[in-house]
């Protein structure tokens, strides 16, 4: 609201105070606040649009992902810590795995939104998607130098910068190490740091190795909360590393020890898979239907087939199918 009011008080001042034309005005001063009114509305790289919410992430994280709290802790202290040390030595390297559906991209949301006061919209958050961006594989010599390209540029530009790279699982072998320069313990690189820059890693592969430490804990009667990181994050390391279908096979992000965390999503179950409708619900102004979303959950495909434990879709299709249930019969 408070910059709302701003822009609409000094609109006209604004644009006749953009660094551009800030030469015409006699004395310094008037530039220099001509340059603060700009940073102030328009998105730069400072403390007036980047700043990190402990708070917030925490609380989103608690209200608004359902069934991962492995993920949850490690992101919280993660992020927090990174955010909270000065003088990092390294870039963040996030590593997020586990079937589709069970909340990655929408963790790399939560950061962003607690980061970042555009959010995703930031001009310094950037999204690849590799069937989108690295989709042929007789180009890959091309993507390797458009992709350190594409970093070098963003983070020379704003060094509080972040990468998502979705569909690991999917984007070609090799492609990823061509920026292992920019993730290791670097101070700088061609007059560059990269030492404050997040980069967000999204795969499903892992997601069998995951589901089947879940699926071992409940046919031993053991609760879900008490799976811990130390239960998934080896097998998990080594499932990536060795699995020829994974962008991360055999890279040297993992055989360096470039990624800080490999972060585990568990398959979510029916209740979470109804949290998950109630929420979205509430997020469209409805007031939440439990006996809808119950009945919309139950019409999921569920694995193992037989005891139906583990939602096959996770929470992904709920925005679309939710809408057949809110139908009138």
């Amino acid at each position: 609201m408070r910059r709302a009011l701003i822009v609409l008080l000094l609109v006209a001042s604004v644009k006749a105070l953009e660094p551009i034309s800030t030469t015409i005005f006699v004395g310094t001063g008037a530039a220099v606040l001509g340059k603060k009114l700009y940073n102030y509305i328009y998105e730069s790289c400072d403390a007036n649009w980047i700043a990190f919410n402990a708070t917030g992430l925490e609380q989103a994280l608690q209200k608004k992902l359902f069934g991962q709290h492995v993920a949850s802790r490690v992101i919280l202290k993660a992020v927090t810590g990174y955010m909270n040390n000065p003088n990092p030595k390294k870039p963040l390297v996030l590593s997020l795995h586990g079937w589709t559906g069970t909340g990655k991209n929408f963790v790399s949301h939560l950061i962003a939104e607690n980061l970042y006061t555009e959010g995703m919209h930031s001009r310094f958050v950037h999204l690849f998607t590799a069937t989108a961006h690295f989709p042929h594989e007789k180009d890959l010599e091309m993507y390797k130098a458009q992709l350190q390209q594409w970093v070098k540029g963003n983070v020379s530009n704003c060094g509080r910068s972040m990468f998502i790279f979705d569909e690991m699982d999917k984007m070609q072998t090799g492609l990823i190490d061509s920026i292992k320069p920019y993730l290791d313990y670097y101070e700088q690189l061609d007059g560059v740091s990269y030492r404050k820059a997040i980069f967000i890693l999204l795969s499903n592969t892992g997601g069998e190795s995951i589901g089947k430490v879940a699926l071992d804990f409940w046919n031993a009667g053991r609760e879900r909360e008490e799976i811990e990181l130390h239960d998934l994050e080896k097998a998990l390391s080594l499932s990536v590393f060795n699995n020829k279908k994974s962008g991360l096979w055999h890279t040297s992000l993992i055989d360096k020890n470039l990624v800080d965390y490999f972060v585990p999503f568990l398959p979510l179950e029916y209740k979470h898979v109804v949290q998950c409708g109630l929420n979205e619900m509430v997020t469209r102004g409805l007031k939440p239907d439990t006996n809808v979303v119950e009945q919309m959950a139950k019409d999921f495909i569920y694995y193992p087939k037989e005891e139906r434990l583990f939602s096959v879709p996770g929470c992904k299709l709920i925005p679309n199918k939710l809408n057949f249930y809110l139908l009138d019969p």
